[in-house]
């Protein structure tokens, strides 16, 4: 099981609403698109650092 920590975030305005109408859009959480979000940045970040590792 994954372990959690609590974060309290503010977001723009702007943000939050994208956040809100993707999270509608996939029927998922306003929680789960931030962290599906921040998980596709990791992903991105650790194929430009890395792309012998990239798909593995």
């Amino acid at each position: 099981m994954s372990e959690y920590t609590k974060l309290m975030l503010r977001l723009p305005t702007e943000a939050k609403s994208f956040v809100a109408r993707e999270a509608r859009r996939n029927g998922s959480s306003q929680n789960s698109e931030i962290i599906r979000c921040i998980r596709e940045r990791m992903e991105k970040l650790q194929a430009e650092r890395m792309p012998e590792m990239a798909g593995k």
